[in-house]
């Protein structure tokens, strides 16, 4: 990577992890929000459902866009925006404002994420695919891990409209860092070479894009039962105080972004896909420990080989995403069915733990998780059998050497 990647890849690392950061502040703190609102269990489960309903829309065209319009325009407006709807949260108190204004920022962050990870694979070097994406990774896990905790503080210190306020800035601190940092769209490479990204009908219907579809949706679906569930599970069955609950919430996405960057450099050289049906399985068995646990150390434990399998995969899922999208030509769209099948699979896990919380036991959730998360491993297998996803693959057109 050459003196000005290094600084695009500084500059996005940094821009993603402010408004990372500030999203996960506010993010954990709604619920509650919305409950002193007045909102029926119904309005919370709309105020979240209205964000991956329009981010899970609105993705394929923004990534496509990016494919043909460059990508620094998409990430500056979604960076400024995201501050503007920081404001947003504190003009407007009622509940259907807060719905409307989630569906909003589900469209923003449509802008942003696929786009910047479209853009860190343009600029990734042959071979070490897995390298740069595991560091770029744990710009998100960490940022992710840090907001809640964060957030918490700043509540009890100050208030709500302080971590609104602590959201809008760091937004901010992205946007400057992109637009002054970002060199022009017309220097971008995926500009420069003015290809035609490949067609939707022939993208769907690549096995090996399939294949990380469905491993990425399983791997999330946990995620979101995780998220969704284990605080109510910790509470109800071992009475386990929120600063504890709060530590097994965070500790997977910790554990995982602190592993992204050796994992990242191992994908680079050994057999990924090997390292990604690896990664599934731990995860498989790391979910269903949760129904086993007997109190706050066995879900410690099982949350801390939860992130480690995580950490094993994701690195090199998505060097082998970034290998796909150069194929193809169409990285910002790859990326963004990426993030789809994230999107989606928070909002499956989510449904089915609160279906077999309402009509069995919630202990169950973690069971059908796990076997989410198999399925997900296997479908993967048979989708990339004959794939050998570790070979850097030549574009139809070399990009261009960039000055200096």
């Amino acid at each position: 990577m050459n003196a000005n990647d290094r600084k695009i890849f500084g500059t996005l690392f940094f821009s993603i992890f402010a408004a990372v950061t500030g999203v996960g502040i506010v993010v954990p703190l709604l619920p509650v929000y919305a409950h002193d609102l007045g909102a029926s269990g119904l309005y919370i489960g709309l105020i979240f459902g209205a964000f991956s309903l329009s981010r899970t829309f609105f993705l394929p065209y923004f990534g496509r866009r990016s494919d043909k319009k460059g990508r620094k325009p998409f990430i500056v407006a979604g960076l400024f925006s995201y501050a503007v709807i920081s404001a947003a949260f504190i003009l407007f108190t009622g509940v259907e404002s807060l719905i409307v204004i989630r569906f909003v920022q589900g469209i923003t962050s449509a802008m942003i994420m696929p786009v910047v990870q479209a853009y860190v694979g343009d600029i990734t070097p042959r071979g070490k695919e897995g390298w740069v994406m595991g560091l770029f990774n744990m710009s998100l896990f960490i940022g992710l891990s840090a907001g809640p905790l964060i957030g918490g503080v700043i509540k009890d210190r100050f208030s709500l409209n302080g971590a609104f306020v602590c959201m809008g800035a760091l937004s901010l601190v992205g946007f400057v860092l992109s637009l002054v940092f970002l060199p022009p769209t017309a220097e971008e490479r995926v500009v420069k070479k003015g290809l035609a990204p490949l067609a939707w009908s022939q993208l769907l219907v690549d096995r090996t894009i399939a294949g990380l579809f469905f491993f990425r949706l399983a791997y999330t679906a946990c995620i979101g039962i995780i998220w969704g569930f284990l605080p109510v599970f910790a509470d109800m069955e071992f009475s386990v105080s929120a600063s504890g609950i709060g530590i097994l919430v965070m500790l997977g996405v910790l554990v995982s972004g602190v592993v992204q960057v050796p994992m990242g450099w191992l994908a680079d050289r050994l057999n990924r896909k090997s390292m990604i049906i690896l990664g599934g399985l731990v995860v498989t068995g790391a979910v269903y420990t949760f129904t086993h646990a007997n109190g706050f150390k066995d879900m410690f434990w099982a949350s801390v080989v939860f992130g480690i399998g995580g950490g094993i995969a994701m690195p090199a899922l998505m060097a082998a995403a970034v290998l796909q999208g150069s194929r193809n030509e169409a990285m910002g769209s790859v990326m963004a069915l990426l993030t789809v099948a994230h999107s989606l699979g928070m909002l499956v896990g989510s449904l089915m733990a609160g279906v077999m919380m309402d009509w069995f036991q919630l202990r169950h959730a973690f069971v059908l998780g796990a076997l989410v998360m198999a399925a997900g491993t296997v479908l993967f297998t048979a989708c990339t059998w004959r794939t050998d996803l570790s070979r850097g693959i030549v574009p139809a057109t070399p990009p261009p050497i960039p000055e200096g």
